[in-house]
């Protein structure tokens, strides 16, 4: 093996070792680079807040006339409900006359509407008593 020239070491600088204005300059450059990048993400997370944000108003918008529309439909079927009982209390009314005076036939529709009304007042008032006892608050639970 041959040794090297007693001189050529000193010539040649090492190239691991970058001068201390290089480290810097790369230090700034990286910190600039992950500026760059947080600038990006917060560009790109103003740009999602943005359209999620004209996303939801566009879905209530729609929710709000589809639920007007259903409302209407509610409203007319209930109409058209109530017309149609009015018919069939004509209806037994004029049935029930020939068998009973005309009086006794609309004693017997009447009396019969007023127990139905008095049984889903009856029910809803048992639904009422369940839901009041649901959300009632208790001595138990601290409050």
């Amino acid at each position: 093996m041959q040794q090297p020239e007693p001189g050529l070491e000193e010539q040649v600088p090492p190239a691991a070792e970058p001068a201390p204005g290089e480290e810097a300059a790369e230090a700034a450059d990286a910190l600039g680079a992950l500026r760059e990048d947080i600038a990006i993400l917060i560009e790109d997370a103003r740009t999602y807040a943005e359209a999620e944000a004209r996303f939801q108003k566009t879905r209530a918008n729609l929710a709000g006339k589809t639920a007007g529309r259903a409302l209407v439909m509610l409203v007319l079927a209930l109409v058209l409900l109530h017309i149609a009982l009015i018919a069939l209390a004509v209806g037994a009314v004029i049935a029930l006359a020939p068998l009973v005076t005309v009086w006794g036939a609309i004693a017997i529709v009447v009396g019969v509407m007023l127990g139905g009304v008095a049984w889903l007042v009856l029910s809803a008032k048992k639904d009422g008593a369940l839901l009041a006892a649901l959300f009632e608050s208790g001595g138990s639970d601290g409050a």
